[in-house]
């Protein structure tokens, strides 16, 4: 396992035989990203910068506390950036747009649930 460090970017990439770990550290959040040997890390490291960027339009300022305590926001997404490991949309207006559009559907499912309870 050979080890890079880039200083004050704080990237850092392990080599390993079969799989390549590449990792960011964003304020006390860490990161962290498993690809192929043959991939690009530069490409890796946009994907999960474009992924906080997300998440801190989201949250707004995203801390640990955001993603522990509502994981399933963090896991959707990123799963409107991904699929299948590789980056399906790129612009940054749709994915917020989605989530919007999501937490609007849950907002109506939880007030049809109340209502449902009342009557």
């Amino acid at each position: 396992m050979a080890v890079v460090h880039s200083g004050k970017m704080l990237t850092t990439t392990c080599h390993c035989t079969e799989t390549k770990v590449v990792y960011r550290r964003y304020a006390s959040l860490f990161f962290i990203a498993a690809t192929d040997p043959t991939d690009n890390e530069l490409i890796t490291l946009e994907i999960v910068h474009r992924y906080v960027e997300q998440m801190d339009k989201y949250y707004g300022n995203v801390c640990e506390l955001d993603i522990i305590f509502n994981f399933q926001k963090a896991y959707f997404i990123l799963d409107e950036l991904l699929l299948a490991g590789e980056l399906q949309e790129s612009s940054k207006k749709n994915v917020l747009r989605v989530i919007g559009a999501q937490d609007g559907l849950e907002e109506m499912e939880v007030e049809d649930d109340s209502v449902t309870k009342i009557g």
